[in-house]
Protein backbone atom coordinates (compact mmCIF):
# COMPACT_ATOMS: atom_id res chain seq x y z
CA UNK A 1 0.00 0.00 0.00
CA UNK A 2 1.76 3.05 -1.09
CA UNK A 3 0.73 6.12 -1.40
CA UNK A 4 2.23 9.15 -2.57
CA UNK A 5 0.89 12.91 -3.59
CA UNK A 6 0.33 16.20 -2.42
CA UNK A 7 -0.68 17.34 0.69
CA UNK A 8 -2.88 20.35 -0.60
CA UNK A 9 -4.89 16.66 -1.60
CA UNK A 10 -4.65 14.77 1.24
CA UNK A 11 -4.24 16.29 4.26
CA UNK A 12 -1.84 14.62 7.39
CA UNK A 13 -5.12 13.68 9.30
CA UNK A 14 -6.31 11.67 6.35
CA UNK A 15 -3.12 9.86 6.03
CA UNK A 16 -2.83 8.96 9.58
CA UNK A 17 -6.38 7.42 9.26
CA UNK A 18 -5.20 5.29 6.13
CA UNK A 19 -2.34 4.05 7.83
CA UNK A 20 -3.67 3.28 10.98
CA UNK A 21 -6.96 1.42 9.62
CA UNK A 22 -4.73 -0.73 7.22
CA UNK A 23 -2.20 -2.01 10.32
CA UNK A 24 0.77 -1.57 8.02
CA UNK A 25 4.53 -0.85 8.94
CA UNK A 26 6.69 1.55 6.88
CA UNK A 27 7.87 4.90 6.36
CA UNK A 28 5.91 8.09 5.80
CA UNK A 29 7.83 10.96 4.23
CA UNK A 30 6.98 14.74 4.65
CA UNK A 31 8.62 17.44 2.40
CA UNK A 32 6.97 20.88 2.69
CA UNK A 33 9.81 23.94 1.06
CA UNK A 34 12.64 23.18 2.81
CA UNK A 35 11.26 21.07 6.07
CA UNK A 36 11.28 17.55 5.54
CA UNK A 37 9.88 15.19 8.11
CA UNK A 38 9.54 11.52 9.01
CA UNK A 39 6.71 9.47 11.02
CA UNK A 40 7.92 4.89 11.21
CA UNK A 41 4.85 2.70 11.81
CA UNK A 42 4.57 -0.65 12.99
CA UNK A 43 1.63 -2.07 12.53
CA UNK A 44 -0.61 0.98 12.40
CA UNK A 45 0.90 2.11 15.18
CA UNK A 46 3.40 5.80 15.37
CA UNK A 47 6.99 4.36 16.61
CA UNK A 48 9.45 7.48 15.62
CA UNK A 49 8.76 10.41 14.45
CA UNK A 50 11.40 13.06 13.45
CA UNK A 51 11.99 16.44 11.85
CA UNK A 52 14.57 19.16 10.45
CA UNK A 53 12.60 21.93 11.93
CA UNK A 54 13.08 20.69 15.81
CA UNK A 55 16.46 20.78 17.43
CA UNK A 56 15.88 17.65 19.56
CA UNK A 57 18.45 14.94 21.28
CA UNK A 58 17.54 12.30 23.88
CA UNK A 59 20.73 12.85 25.76
CA UNK A 60 20.23 16.29 26.28
CA UNK A 61 16.29 16.09 27.04
CA UNK A 62 17.20 12.47 29.56
CA UNK A 63 20.26 15.15 31.32
CA UNK A 64 17.53 18.03 31.56
CA UNK A 65 15.11 15.90 33.32
CA UNK A 66 17.84 14.30 35.39
CA UNK A 67 17.00 10.79 34.38
CA UNK A 68 20.51 10.18 33.93
CA UNK A 69 23.82 12.16 35.25
CA UNK A 70 26.60 13.34 32.60
CA UNK A 71 28.88 10.16 33.31
CA UNK A 72 26.52 8.14 32.24
CA UNK A 73 25.52 9.17 29.25
CA UNK A 74 29.20 9.49 28.11
CA UNK A 75 29.73 6.28 29.15
CA UNK A 76 26.82 5.17 26.75
CA UNK A 77 28.19 7.30 24.14
CA UNK A 78 31.12 5.16 23.87
CA UNK A 79 29.60 2.17 24.39
CA UNK A 80 27.50 3.28 20.97
CA UNK A 81 30.85 4.52 19.30
CA UNK A 82 32.64 1.31 20.01
CA UNK A 83 29.73 -0.91 18.89
CA UNK A 84 30.23 0.87 14.86
CA UNK A 85 26.61 2.76 15.85
CA UNK A 86 24.35 -0.77 15.88
CA UNK A 87 22.18 0.14 18.33
CA UNK A 88 20.36 3.09 19.70
CA UNK A 89 20.89 4.89 22.71
CA UNK A 90 17.94 4.31 24.07
CA UNK A 91 18.49 0.75 24.00
CA UNK A 92 22.17 0.83 25.82
CA UNK A 93 21.00 3.22 28.71
CA UNK A 94 18.21 0.80 29.69
CA UNK A 95 20.42 -2.67 28.88
CA UNK A 96 23.66 -1.72 29.96
CA UNK A 97 22.80 0.89 32.72
CA UNK A 98 19.54 -0.52 34.13
CA UNK A 99 17.60 3.17 32.87
CA UNK A 100 13.70 2.33 33.64
CA UNK A 101 12.69 1.75 29.83
CA UNK A 102 9.37 3.27 31.23
CA UNK A 103 11.19 7.22 31.74
CA UNK A 104 12.83 6.57 28.60
CA UNK A 105 9.68 5.79 26.60
CA UNK A 106 8.00 8.85 28.67
CA UNK A 107 9.92 10.75 27.15
CA UNK A 108 10.35 9.64 23.31
CA UNK A 109 6.15 9.65 23.26
CA UNK A 110 6.27 13.45 24.36
CA UNK A 111 8.38 14.57 21.26
CA UNK A 112 6.89 12.23 18.59
CA UNK A 113 3.45 13.62 19.64
CA UNK A 114 5.00 17.21 19.29
CA UNK A 115 6.91 16.26 16.20
CA UNK A 116 4.15 15.31 14.65
CA UNK A 117 1.84 18.06 15.43
CA UNK A 118 3.89 20.38 14.23
CA UNK A 119 3.23 18.71 10.37
CA UNK A 120 -0.57 19.83 10.33
CA UNK A 121 0.65 22.89 9.70
CA UNK A 122 2.30 22.23 6.50
CA UNK A 123 -0.69 22.61 4.33
CA UNK A 124 1.71 22.30 1.05
CA UNK A 125 4.14 19.84 0.17
CA UNK A 126 4.18 16.18 -0.87
CA UNK A 127 4.42 12.94 0.97
CA UNK A 128 4.92 9.04 0.42
CA UNK A 129 4.07 6.45 2.54
CA UNK A 130 6.68 2.98 1.81
CA UNK A 131 5.79 -0.14 2.90
CA UNK A 132 8.99 -1.11 4.96
CA UNK A 133 8.96 -4.93 6.22
CA UNK A 134 11.63 -4.32 8.77
CA UNK A 135 11.14 -0.31 10.43
CA UNK A 136 14.16 -1.03 12.76
CA UNK A 137 16.88 -0.61 9.89
CA UNK A 138 15.69 2.62 8.68
CA UNK A 139 18.71 4.88 9.02
CA UNK A 140 21.61 5.58 10.46
CA UNK A 141 21.66 5.77 14.12
CA UNK A 142 23.92 8.61 14.14
CA UNK A 143 22.12 11.08 13.02
CA UNK A 144 18.88 10.06 14.54
CA UNK A 145 17.94 12.50 17.57
CA UNK A 146 14.97 9.82 18.84
CA UNK A 147 17.69 7.17 19.09
CA UNK A 148 14.58 5.23 20.58
CA UNK A 149 12.08 3.20 18.70
CA UNK A 150 8.81 2.84 20.72
CA UNK A 151 7.55 -1.26 21.44
CA UNK A 152 4.01 -0.27 21.74
CA UNK A 153 3.29 2.83 19.32
CA UNK A 154 1.16 5.90 19.54
CA UNK A 155 -2.68 5.77 18.11
CA UNK A 156 -2.27 7.82 14.13
CA UNK A 157 -6.18 8.54 14.58
CA UNK A 158 -5.66 9.96 18.53
CA UNK A 159 -2.59 11.75 16.91
CA UNK A 160 -4.26 12.88 13.74
CA UNK A 161 -7.43 14.33 15.76
CA UNK A 162 -5.39 16.09 18.52
CA UNK A 163 -3.03 17.79 15.88
CA UNK A 164 -6.15 18.92 14.24
CA UNK A 165 -7.76 20.60 17.41
CA UNK A 166 -4.35 22.05 18.25
CA UNK A 167 -3.48 23.75 14.77
CA UNK A 168 -7.55 24.99 15.05
CA UNK A 169 -7.46 26.51 18.48
CA UNK A 170 -3.71 28.39 17.09
CA UNK A 171 -5.92 29.80 14.26
CA UNK A 172 -8.45 30.86 16.40
CA UNK A 173 -6.33 32.85 18.48
CA UNK A 174 -4.31 34.36 15.54
CA UNK A 175 -1.26 32.61 16.28
CA UNK A 176 1.83 32.15 13.94
CA UNK A 177 1.60 27.84 13.45
CA UNK A 178 5.32 27.53 12.35
CA UNK A 179 8.18 29.96 11.89
CA UNK A 180 8.12 30.67 7.79
CA UNK A 181 10.83 28.66 6.02
CA UNK A 182 12.37 29.75 2.34
CA UNK A 183 11.49 28.01 -0.55
CA UNK A 184 13.53 25.32 -2.04
CA UNK A 185 15.83 26.12 -5.33
CA UNK A 186 13.90 25.93 -8.29
CA UNK A 187 14.64 22.29 -9.80
CA UNK A 188 14.84 20.50 -6.56
CA UNK A 189 11.21 19.53 -6.16
CA UNK A 190 10.46 16.01 -7.48
CA UNK A 191 7.90 16.13 -9.52
CA UNK A 192 4.19 14.36 -8.27
CA UNK A 193 1.44 14.22 -10.67
CA UNK A 194 -1.99 15.55 -10.26
CA UNK A 195 -4.15 13.06 -9.92
CA UNK A 196 -8.22 13.68 -10.93
CA UNK A 197 -9.58 13.50 -7.21
CA UNK A 198 -13.91 13.79 -7.64
CA UNK A 199 -13.97 12.66 -3.88
CA UNK A 200 -12.51 15.63 -1.98
CA UNK A 201 -16.27 16.89 -1.99
CA UNK A 202 -17.59 13.60 -0.93
CA UNK A 203 -14.87 13.04 2.29
CA UNK A 204 -16.02 16.79 3.19
CA UNK A 205 -19.30 16.07 3.51
CA UNK A 206 -19.17 13.23 5.36
CA UNK A 207 -16.73 14.77 7.96
CA UNK A 208 -19.05 17.87 8.20
CA UNK A 209 -22.72 15.86 8.24
CA UNK A 210 -22.24 12.31 8.79
CA UNK A 211 -25.67 12.05 10.58
CA UNK A 212 -28.22 11.25 7.25
CA UNK A 213 -31.95 10.77 7.53
CA UNK A 214 -31.56 7.43 5.37
CA UNK A 215 -29.15 4.82 4.84
CA UNK A 216 -25.53 5.57 3.93
CA UNK A 217 -24.34 3.79 0.74
CA UNK A 218 -20.51 3.30 0.29
CA UNK A 219 -19.80 2.32 -3.39
CA UNK A 220 -16.28 1.87 -4.64
CA UNK A 221 -15.93 1.18 -8.35
CA UNK A 222 -13.40 2.11 -10.68
CA UNK A 223 -15.52 2.08 -14.04
CA UNK A 224 -17.26 5.64 -13.85
CA UNK A 225 -19.83 4.58 -16.17
CA UNK A 226 -20.78 2.04 -13.49
CA UNK A 227 -20.20 4.66 -10.53
CA UNK A 228 -22.59 7.00 -12.15
CA UNK A 229 -25.14 4.15 -12.79
CA UNK A 230 -25.24 3.25 -9.46
CA UNK A 231 -24.96 6.38 -7.55
CA UNK A 232 -27.86 7.69 -9.56
CA UNK A 233 -30.16 4.29 -8.72
CA UNK A 234 -29.58 4.31 -5.09
CA UNK A 235 -29.61 7.95 -4.91
CA UNK A 236 -32.94 7.41 -6.28
CA UNK A 237 -34.29 5.35 -3.56
CA UNK A 238 -33.63 7.76 -0.95
CA UNK A 239 -30.08 6.89 0.35
CA UNK A 240 -27.44 9.21 0.92
CA UNK A 241 -24.59 7.68 -1.88
CA UNK A 242 -20.92 8.46 -1.49
CA UNK A 243 -18.71 7.08 -4.45
CA UNK A 244 -14.93 6.36 -5.13
CA UNK A 245 -12.59 5.16 -7.66
CA UNK A 246 -10.08 4.94 -5.12
CA UNK A 247 -9.41 2.72 -2.11
CA UNK A 248 -7.86 4.84 0.03
CA UNK A 249 -10.32 7.61 -0.44
CA UNK A 250 -13.39 5.06 0.36
CA UNK A 251 -11.39 4.08 3.84
CA UNK A 252 -11.08 7.65 5.02
CA UNK A 253 -14.91 7.92 4.45
CA UNK A 254 -15.79 4.79 5.42
CA UNK A 255 -14.14 5.33 9.06
CA UNK A 256 -15.26 9.18 9.21
CA UNK A 257 -19.13 8.15 8.94
CA UNK A 258 -18.15 4.50 11.32
CA UNK A 259 -17.09 7.09 14.29
CA UNK A 260 -19.80 9.28 13.82
CA UNK A 261 -22.27 6.45 14.70
CA UNK A 262 -23.37 5.47 11.34
CA UNK A 263 -23.23 1.98 9.53
CA UNK A 264 -23.13 2.54 5.81
CA UNK A 265 -23.87 -0.61 3.94
CA UNK A 266 -20.77 -0.92 1.07
CA UNK A 267 -20.93 -2.03 -2.31
CA UNK A 268 -17.16 -3.22 -3.88
CA UNK A 269 -16.18 -3.76 -7.12
CA UNK A 270 -13.74 -6.74 -6.22
CA UNK A 271 -11.47 -5.56 -10.17
CA UNK A 272 -9.82 -2.25 -9.16
CA UNK A 273 -6.13 -1.24 -8.54
CA UNK A 274 -4.81 -1.94 -5.14
CA UNK A 275 -3.61 0.98 -3.03
CA UNK A 276 -0.02 -0.02 -3.83
CA UNK A 277 -0.71 -0.56 -7.53
CA UNK A 278 0.71 -4.54 -7.01
CA UNK A 279 -2.71 -5.86 -8.85
CA UNK A 280 -5.69 -5.65 -9.46
CA UNK A 281 -8.00 -7.41 -6.48
CA UNK A 282 -8.66 -3.73 -4.79
CA UNK A 283 -11.72 -4.63 -3.67
CA UNK A 284 -10.48 -7.88 -2.03
CA UNK A 285 -7.60 -5.64 -0.10
CA UNK A 286 -9.75 -2.60 0.88
CA UNK A 287 -12.68 -5.54 2.15
CA UNK A 288 -10.57 -7.17 4.25
CA UNK A 289 -9.18 -3.91 5.70
CA UNK A 290 -13.00 -3.10 6.44
CA UNK A 291 -13.81 -6.64 7.90
CA UNK A 292 -10.88 -6.01 10.16
CA UNK A 293 -11.42 -2.60 11.31
CA UNK A 294 -15.72 -2.64 11.07
CA UNK A 295 -16.66 -6.48 10.98
CA UNK A 296 -20.63 -5.71 11.26
CA UNK A 297 -20.72 -3.37 8.49
CA UNK A 298 -22.56 -5.40 5.35
CA UNK A 299 -20.73 -5.68 1.87
CA UNK A 300 -21.68 -6.98 -1.51
CA UNK A 301 -18.61 -7.55 -3.95
CA UNK A 302 -18.87 -7.40 -7.54
CA UNK A 303 -16.82 -8.81 -10.03
CA UNK A 304 -16.52 -9.17 -14.14
CA UNK A 305 -15.11 -12.41 -13.64
CA UNK A 306 -14.68 -15.67 -11.45
CA UNK A 307 -11.74 -16.15 -9.10
CA UNK A 308 -12.29 -18.92 -6.73
CA UNK A 309 -9.10 -18.08 -3.92
CA UNK A 310 -11.22 -14.48 -3.99
CA UNK A 311 -14.49 -15.78 -3.63
CA UNK A 312 -13.59 -17.96 -0.77
CA UNK A 313 -11.63 -14.94 1.10
CA UNK A 314 -15.10 -12.61 0.28
CA UNK A 315 -16.94 -15.41 2.09
CA UNK A 316 -14.50 -15.77 5.08
CA UNK A 317 -14.90 -11.83 5.71
CA UNK A 318 -18.70 -12.24 5.76
CA UNK A 319 -19.71 -10.58 2.92
CA UNK A 320 -21.75 -11.70 -0.09
CA UNK A 321 -20.74 -11.88 -4.28
CA UNK A 322 -22.56 -11.22 -7.61
CA UNK A 323 -21.54 -11.27 -11.29
CA UNK A 324 -21.29 -7.76 -13.29
CA UNK A 325 -22.97 -8.12 -16.86
CA UNK A 326 -20.52 -7.84 -19.23
CA UNK A 327 -19.86 -4.47 -20.88
CA UNK A 328 -21.14 -4.99 -23.90
CA UNK A 329 -24.74 -5.46 -21.74
CA UNK A 330 -24.66 -1.81 -20.37
CA UNK A 331 -24.98 -0.42 -24.35
CA UNK A 332 -28.66 -1.02 -23.79
CA UNK A 333 -30.36 1.46 -21.51
CA UNK A 334 -32.76 -0.71 -20.38
CA UNK A 335 -30.61 -3.49 -19.22
CA UNK A 336 -28.32 -1.21 -17.60
CA UNK A 337 -31.33 0.38 -15.18
CA UNK A 338 -32.56 -3.45 -14.78
CA UNK A 339 -28.31 -4.22 -13.26
CA UNK A 340 -28.85 -1.36 -10.78
CA UNK A 341 -32.05 -2.76 -9.43
CA UNK A 342 -30.73 -6.05 -9.06
CA UNK A 343 -27.90 -4.59 -7.04
CA UNK A 344 -29.65 -1.96 -5.21
CA UNK A 345 -32.48 -5.68 -4.18
CA UNK A 346 -29.15 -8.04 -3.46
CA UNK A 347 -27.30 -4.74 -0.80
CA UNK A 348 -30.86 -4.60 0.69
CA UNK A 349 -31.00 -8.24 1.19
CA UNK A 350 -27.51 -8.10 2.71
CA UNK A 351 -27.77 -4.88 5.16
CA UNK A 352 -31.11 -7.09 6.46
CA UNK A 353 -28.69 -9.66 7.33
CA UNK A 354 -30.03 -12.50 4.45
CA UNK A 355 -27.57 -14.44 2.24
CA UNK A 356 -27.71 -14.27 -1.00
CA UNK A 357 -29.26 -17.38 -2.65
CA UNK A 358 -26.42 -19.48 -4.55
CA UNK A 359 -24.40 -16.71 -5.00
CA UNK A 360 -21.53 -18.43 -6.03
CA UNK A 361 -23.26 -19.90 -9.40
CA UNK A 362 -21.46 -18.97 -12.05
CA UNK A 363 -24.43 -16.96 -13.64
CA UNK A 364 -23.88 -13.82 -15.75
CA UNK A 365 -26.38 -10.94 -14.89
CA UNK A 366 -26.80 -9.77 -18.49
CA UNK A 367 -27.50 -13.13 -19.26
CA UNK A 368 -30.33 -13.72 -16.11
CA UNK A 369 -31.48 -10.03 -17.39
CA UNK A 370 -32.11 -10.85 -21.11
CA UNK A 371 -34.36 -13.85 -20.01
CA UNK A 372 -36.19 -12.13 -17.73
CA UNK A 373 -36.92 -9.63 -20.21
CA UNK A 374 -37.46 -12.03 -23.11
CA UNK A 375 -34.53 -10.91 -25.28
CA UNK A 376 -32.77 -14.56 -25.43
CA UNK A 377 -34.28 -17.52 -26.52
CA UNK A 378 -32.07 -20.90 -26.25
CA UNK A 379 -28.58 -19.06 -27.20
CA UNK A 380 -27.16 -17.17 -24.05
CA UNK A 381 -25.92 -13.53 -25.49
CA UNK A 382 -22.57 -13.34 -23.95
CA UNK A 383 -21.55 -16.90 -26.08
CA UNK A 384 -20.06 -14.87 -28.92
CA UNK A 385 -19.00 -11.33 -29.11
CA UNK A 386 -19.68 -10.48 -32.85
CA UNK A 387 -18.50 -7.00 -33.08
CA UNK A 388 -14.62 -5.84 -33.17
CA UNK A 389 -15.48 -4.00 -29.62
CA UNK A 390 -13.75 -0.50 -30.33
CA UNK A 391 -15.41 1.10 -27.69
CA UNK A 392 -14.90 -1.12 -25.15
CA UNK A 393 -11.42 -1.15 -25.62
CA UNK A 394 -11.27 2.48 -25.32
CA UNK A 395 -12.49 2.12 -22.27
CA UNK A 396 -10.10 -1.07 -21.25
CA UNK A 397 -7.06 0.89 -22.50
CA UNK A 398 -7.78 3.63 -20.60
CA UNK A 399 -7.68 1.42 -17.60
CA UNK A 400 -4.37 -0.47 -18.95
CA UNK A 401 -2.56 3.02 -18.84
CA UNK A 402 -3.89 3.87 -15.48
CA UNK A 403 -0.38 4.36 -13.47
CA UNK A 404 -2.49 2.99 -10.59
CA UNK A 405 -2.68 -0.21 -12.40
CA UNK A 406 0.91 -1.44 -11.40
CA UNK A 407 1.78 -5.06 -11.76
CA UNK A 408 -2.43 -6.21 -12.67
CA UNK A 409 -1.79 -6.19 -16.76
CA UNK A 410 -2.07 -10.09 -16.21
CA UNK A 411 -5.32 -10.11 -14.86
CA UNK A 412 -6.96 -7.08 -16.46
CA UNK A 413 -6.04 -9.11 -19.43
CA UNK A 414 -8.56 -11.99 -18.01
CA UNK A 415 -11.18 -9.03 -17.48
CA UNK A 416 -11.05 -8.10 -21.01
CA UNK A 417 -10.75 -11.61 -22.67
CA UNK A 418 -14.12 -12.53 -20.83
CA UNK A 419 -15.83 -10.26 -22.98
CA UNK A 420 -14.97 -12.72 -25.98
CA UNK A 421 -14.80 -16.16 -24.90
CA UNK A 422 -16.24 -18.65 -22.80
CA UNK A 423 -13.06 -19.53 -20.33
CA UNK A 424 -9.70 -18.61 -20.71
CA UNK A 425 -6.38 -19.40 -19.35
CA UNK A 426 -3.18 -17.01 -19.37
CA UNK A 427 -0.17 -19.07 -19.67
CA UNK A 428 3.65 -17.70 -18.30
CA UNK A 429 6.29 -18.62 -20.96
CA UNK A 430 9.81 -19.59 -18.89
CA UNK A 431 13.19 -20.57 -19.74
CA UNK A 432 12.25 -24.24 -20.37
CA UNK A 433 8.18 -24.45 -19.64
CA UNK A 434 5.08 -22.97 -20.07
CA UNK A 435 3.10 -22.96 -16.74
CA UNK A 436 -0.54 -21.59 -16.00
CA UNK A 437 -0.97 -18.62 -13.98
CA UNK A 438 -4.70 -17.11 -14.05
CA UNK A 439 -8.10 -18.29 -15.27
CA UNK A 440 -11.68 -17.71 -16.12
CA UNK A 441 -14.43 -20.09 -16.40
CA UNK A 442 -12.32 -23.12 -16.04
CA UNK A 443 -15.28 -25.91 -14.67
CA UNK A 444 -12.90 -28.00 -11.96
CA UNK A 445 -15.65 -30.05 -10.94
CA UNK A 446 -15.87 -28.79 -7.31
CA UNK A 447 -12.46 -28.20 -6.86
CA UNK A 448 -10.06 -24.87 -7.01
CA UNK A 449 -9.58 -24.18 -10.75
CA UNK A 450 -7.41 -21.37 -9.81
CA UNK A 451 -4.89 -23.92 -8.12
CA UNK A 452 -5.17 -26.54 -11.48
CA UNK A 453 -3.96 -23.79 -13.46
CA UNK A 454 -1.17 -23.01 -11.68
CA UNK A 455 -0.34 -27.29 -11.57
CA UNK A 456 -0.61 -26.93 -15.54
CA UNK A 457 2.95 -27.43 -17.06
CA UNK A 458 3.90 -28.23 -20.81
CA UNK A 459 7.81 -28.10 -21.99
CA UNK A 460 8.89 -25.53 -24.69
CA UNK A 461 10.81 -28.04 -26.49
CA UNK A 462 8.07 -30.67 -27.04
CA UNK A 463 4.95 -29.89 -29.91
CA UNK A 464 2.15 -28.39 -28.58
CA UNK A 465 -1.20 -25.80 -29.98
CA UNK A 466 1.71 -22.91 -28.40
CA UNK A 467 4.27 -24.11 -30.93
CA UNK A 468 3.39 -21.60 -34.25
CA UNK A 469 2.65 -19.06 -31.57
CA UNK A 470 6.17 -19.14 -30.05
CA UNK A 471 7.62 -19.42 -33.51
CA UNK A 472 5.77 -16.40 -35.57
CA UNK A 473 4.80 -13.80 -32.64
CA UNK A 474 1.23 -13.76 -33.71
CA UNK A 475 -2.16 -14.28 -32.59
CA UNK A 476 -4.03 -16.84 -34.08
CA UNK A 477 -7.48 -18.81 -34.00
CA UNK A 478 -6.51 -22.47 -34.64
CA UNK A 479 -8.58 -26.19 -34.97
CA UNK A 480 -6.74 -28.26 -32.18
CA UNK A 481 -4.56 -31.11 -33.76
CA UNK A 482 -3.89 -34.17 -31.76
CA UNK A 483 -0.64 -34.84 -29.97
CA UNK A 484 0.20 -35.70 -26.43
CA UNK A 485 0.65 -32.13 -24.60
CA UNK A 486 -2.64 -30.95 -26.43
CA UNK A 487 -4.43 -34.06 -24.76
CA UNK A 488 -2.98 -33.34 -21.54
CA UNK A 489 -4.12 -29.87 -21.54
CA UNK A 490 -7.35 -30.76 -22.89
CA UNK A 491 -8.04 -33.32 -20.11
CA UNK A 492 -7.21 -30.88 -17.59
CA UNK A 493 -9.12 -28.21 -18.23
CA UNK A 494 -12.15 -29.86 -18.82
CA UNK A 495 -12.85 -30.65 -22.90
CA UNK A 496 -11.50 -30.22 -26.59
CA UNK A 497 -13.01 -27.23 -28.01
CA UNK A 498 -13.65 -27.06 -31.76
CA UNK A 499 -11.52 -23.38 -31.94
CA UNK A 500 -8.72 -21.96 -29.71
CA UNK A 501 -7.53 -18.15 -29.45
CA UNK A 502 -3.77 -17.49 -29.03
CA UNK A 503 -2.35 -14.44 -27.99
CA UNK A 504 0.97 -13.76 -26.99
CA UNK A 505 1.89 -10.90 -24.45
CA UNK A 506 4.79 -9.72 -25.88
CA UNK A 507 7.37 -7.43 -23.78
CA UNK A 508 10.63 -5.81 -25.17
CA UNK A 509 10.36 -8.07 -28.07
CA UNK A 510 9.89 -11.74 -26.19
CA UNK A 511 6.99 -13.93 -25.35
CA UNK A 512 6.39 -13.33 -21.78
CA UNK A 513 2.89 -14.88 -21.87
CA UNK A 514 0.10 -16.33 -23.88
CA UNK A 515 -3.80 -16.03 -23.43
CA UNK A 516 -5.33 -19.33 -24.20
CA UNK A 517 -9.29 -19.09 -25.02
CA UNK A 518 -12.35 -20.98 -26.52
CA UNK A 519 -15.76 -21.26 -26.09
CA UNK A 520 -16.61 -24.77 -24.31
CA UNK A 521 -19.28 -25.64 -23.41
CA UNK A 522 -20.99 -24.27 -26.16
CA UNK A 523 -18.64 -24.96 -28.90
CA UNK A 524 -19.62 -21.78 -30.73
CA UNK A 525 -17.31 -19.88 -33.18
CA UNK A 526 -15.39 -16.93 -30.90
CA UNK A 527 -16.20 -14.07 -33.46
CA UNK A 528 -13.75 -10.97 -33.95
CA UNK A 529 -10.85 -10.83 -31.68
CA UNK A 530 -9.74 -7.29 -33.62
CA UNK A 531 -9.93 -5.19 -30.27
CA UNK A 532 -8.80 -8.15 -28.13
CA UNK A 533 -5.47 -8.70 -30.06
CA UNK A 534 -5.12 -4.58 -30.11
CA UNK A 535 -5.21 -4.90 -26.56
CA UNK A 536 -2.72 -7.80 -25.84
CA UNK A 537 0.10 -5.83 -28.33
CA UNK A 538 -1.32 -2.67 -25.82
CA UNK A 539 -0.71 -4.65 -22.43
CA UNK A 540 3.08 -5.28 -23.90
CA UNK A 541 3.73 -2.04 -24.19
CA UNK A 542 2.01 -1.28 -20.40
CA UNK A 543 4.15 -3.99 -19.31
CA UNK A 544 7.35 -2.78 -21.02
CA UNK A 545 6.80 0.52 -19.23
CA UNK A 546 6.37 -1.05 -16.09
CA UNK A 547 9.34 -2.63 -16.19
CA UNK A 548 11.21 0.64 -16.67
CA UNK A 549 9.62 2.56 -14.40
CA UNK A 550 10.91 -0.37 -11.77
CA UNK A 551 14.06 -0.27 -13.30
CA UNK A 552 14.50 3.75 -12.94
CA UNK A 553 13.34 4.00 -9.59
CA UNK A 554 15.86 1.35 -8.30
CA UNK A 555 18.55 3.24 -10.33
CA UNK A 556 17.58 6.30 -8.61
CA UNK A 557 17.75 4.67 -4.75
CA UNK A 558 20.88 3.06 -5.56
CA UNK A 559 22.43 6.48 -6.85
CA UNK A 560 20.96 8.41 -3.82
Amino acid sequence: MSLVGNLADLGLGEILQIVSLSRKSGVLTLQSRNRQGVVVFRFGQVIRATANTIKYFLGEELLKRKIVDQECLIKALQVQQSGAYRERLGTILINRFNIPAGKIEEVVREQIERVVYSFFSWDEGRFEFELRDEVETIDDFRVDPLQFMLEQGLSPQFLAMEGSRIIDEKRHRGDVLEEEAPPLPPGSWPAVSETADDNLQQQEQAAASPVVSGREVVIVEDDQFLRDLLNEAFSRSGDAVFTFARSEDALITIDTLYRAGNRPSLLLDLIMPRMDGSGVLGGLELLELVHGNFPELPVLVISDYRNSDAERRIREAGADFLLKPRKNDFAEARLAEQFAARIIAALDRVTAGIRLENPADDVNLGDELRLELGDIGDQPFSTVVPSTGISLLRGMLEELHDPALGGGVILLLLRFASEFMGRAVIFLVKERYIVGIGQFGINSQGKSADKLIRSLKIPLDEESLFTPVLAGHLPMKVAPAKNPWNDYLFQKIGGEPAEIFLGPLISEGDIVAILYGDNLPDRKPIGDTDSLEIFLSQAGVAMEKGLLTQRLKIRNQEGA
